[in-house]
């Protein structure tokens, strides 16, 4: 099945690269160099996972996590950064990130993190599914 990926950076170029090289890996990509337009289509689109920098100047990543977990907390987000602090890494855990990584970010590992973030994904929406049916049976007194 095809990863359906969203990346969020302010810097238009690396934003092309890493967008062209997932794609070149049968991925779906969206791109977006803003946040703001991130959790807009974040509300209208599903995504397997969400490449989100940590550094930009119209909201930071660390906001934006927050922002996309707190309208979807099963959402599956990776932070890029060029600037890693520990600091930083505990708070977007705590915030609810899947993983936080260093630019430039290898290819190979990025593509297993997103994998690992779709089969995260697909048990999730299974649960919730079989939830669903257990109170559909379970009103109907059969």
């Amino acid at each position: 099945m095809t990863e359906k990926v969203l990346l969020v950076d302010d810097e238009q170029d690396f934003l092309d690269a890493l967008a062209e090289r997932m794609r070149f890996k049968g991925m779906d990509v969206s791109a977006t160099t803003s946040p703001i337009d991130a959790l807009k289509k974040a509300e209208t689109e599903t995504y397997d996972a969400i490449i989100l920098d940590l550094m930009m100047p119209e909201m930071d990543g660390l906001e934006t996590l927050r922002m996309l977990k707190e309208k979807n907390p099963d959402l599956q987000v990776i932070l890029l950064t060029g600037q890693a602090t520990v600091e930083k890494g505990v708070e977007a855990m705590k915030l609810g990130a899947m993983d936080l990584m260093e630019k430039p970010a290898d290819i190979k590992k990025l593509t297993e993190k997103i994998k690992k973030a779709q089969a995260k994904k697909m048990i999730i929406v299974e649960k919730k599914a079989e939830e669903r049916i257990k109170k559909i049976v379970g009103g109907k007194g059969w």
